[in-house]
């Protein structure tokens, strides 16, 4: 595939378009390559390691961690269990949790807008899914952007670590699922879940602003959509989540399931978690 192929298209002749990275997109050719060989190293244990890390990473480590704990603080929970929680997220493989955050932020303080939305859905639908990360806009790796929408991060060493070695952390969780269970629960566990879960996520950046109802008039596209809730642990209530960022739940409707304010529920009753922010109760 020719770079020119896949160069994002422009709204705006003056727009930079930023070079294709490609180590980045190597490194995403390999992940995929290698989780295509699935099929011949099956075991249905394998596979579980693989929904279970899924889980674990994504509707733990990212849902409720890096997005909703870390990035809206839609509720509080105790050192002791905040830092386990941005690990798993770390372990995802979406950056380090400063790099996430601040992106985050950054797309609700300025959402579509198609110079300062790091993946903004006006640039198109593979930008906004995976394009923008081949195409790195070298403001979004910047020190400065990261002070500016993640300070509270920023000033702690312990995510600062994270954030610099959250691919090195890959190699000690890839020699325990070698320990345990051969090749299999390595390609299942590392390279399956990582490949699903990178599209999961990038759905929510992509699909819900392209697809799906709108209960909330706002300024911005974002949408519902039922599927993408699914696979990301209740995500997909976008427009939900649009209207109100900092509550805690993003499903509305008793039929808008979403796992990851189930979990957040739990922790509550269990006494990890304070402060949960709710939807307003002249909105349910």
């Amino acid at each position: 595939m020719t770079t020119a192929r896949l160069t994002p298209p422009s709204l705006n002749t003056k727009l930079q378009k930023p070079a294709l990275d490609w180590v980045t997109l190597g490194f995403f050719a390999v992940f995929h390559g290698v989780a295509l060989l699935a099929p011949w190293f099956f075991s249905w244990s394998a596979l579980g390691v693989a929904i279970l890390l899924h889980w674990l990473c994504g509707g733990v480590g990212i849902c409720l961690g890096f997005h909703r704990l870390l990035s809206h603080r839609s509720f509080q929970v105790p050192r002791w269990l905040e830092y386990p929680i941005a690990v798993l997220g770390t372990l995802a493989m979406e950056g380090g949790p400063i790099f996430w955050v601040s992106g985050h932020r950054k797309h609700h303080a300025f959402t579509e807008d198609i110079d300062k939305d790091p993946y903004s859905a006006k640039r198109g639908f593979w930008w906004s899914h995976m394009l923008w990360i081949l195409y790195p806009q070298r403001d979004n790796f910047k020190q400065e952007r990261y002070a500016k929408y993640a300070p509270d991060l920023m000033r702690q060493p312990f995510y600062r670590f994270l954030n610099n070695y959250f691919l090195l952390l890959q190699v000690p969780l890839a020699l325990l699922l070698y320990a345990i269970g051969g090749w299999s629960f390595v390609i299942y566990g590392i390279f399956v879940r990582a490949v699903l879960l990178w599209h999961a996520t990038w759905l929510v950046n992509s699909a819900t602003h392209t697809w799906g109802y709108r209960t909330f008039h706002t300024k911005d596209n974002a949408r519902n959509l039922w599927w993408v809730s699914l696979v990301t642990y209740g995500e997909g209530w976008h427009n939900n989540h649009h209207t109100y960022p900092r509550a805690a739940q993003t499903g509305w409707k008793w039929w808008e399931i979403d796992v990851t304010w189930y979990t957040i529920q739990l922790f509550e009753r269990l006494g990890w978690a304070t402060k949960v922010k709710r939807i307003p109760a002249v909105r349910r």
